[in-house]
């Protein structure tokens, strides 16, 4: 799984890892969270702040159908058949965004019955740095913004990401973190190298 903030280059790097991988010859199901499901979709629309969509005070319950569809219909039938799952988000994203609004504890219990990744990694990228990718991107390809992607709450969030990774570890998660300010292909480098390492 790889995780950051918003503007942090996930998706970037989770396509990136994909297709090294595929290159490699292994089969892999490359996906995303907030799902393109339909939980994903009403998701979508409360980050963009659509009219008719959910409050925000759903979220967390939102994230967890989300991701209960998305491992019961997609990930855990890959895995079953041998394919290599590489996800931009999972429960990660959850704990450090609505863990500013309920107890983490809480978030944690909608969340602890799904499977812990075999690896994750966290692309650390300063939330001055994603914010300008943001805006570059909303300038670029006509995105919208969302509705957490301002710099106060991100600052917020980048915190939250810290405390989360640092309470799983404990845990025994294995996570990792790459400096995502570096070039592109030294953050995919990077993160090749630790995937070699889970591969053997």
């Amino acid at each position: 799984m790889v995780e950051g903030l918003d503007g942090a280059g996930t998706t970037t790097q989770v396509t990136r890892i994909a297709t090294w991988l595929r290159a490699a010859g292994h089969d892999v199901l490359q996906t995303r969270e907030p799902t393109e499901g339909p939980v994903g979709r009403v998701i979508r629309d409360v980050l963009a702040g659509r009219d008719g969509a959910p409050t925000m005070e759903t979220l967390p319950w939102l994230f967890a159908a989300d991701r209960a569809d998305h491992l019961f219909r997609e990930v855990e039938p890959a895995l079953a058949r041998g394919t290599h799952v590489i996800s931009d988000r999972y429960y990660h994203s959850s704990l450090a965004y609505q863990a500013l609004t309920l107890p983490l504890e809480r978030v944690h219990a909608l969340n602890e019955d799904f499977r812990v990744p075999d690896l994750t990694v966290f692309v650390d990228v300063s939330v001055s740095v994603c914010l300008g990718r943001i805006a570059s991107r909303a300038d670029n390809e006509g995105m919208a913004r969302e509705i957490f992607e301002r710099a106060d709450f991100m600052e917020r969030v980048h915190a939250s990401y810290q405390h989360v990774l640092d309470w799983l570890r404990r845990d025994g998660e294995p996570i990792v973190v790459v400096d995502g300010e570096a070039p592109v292909a030294e953050v995919e480098h990077a993160i090749q190298q630790h995937v070699r390492t889970l591969l053997g």
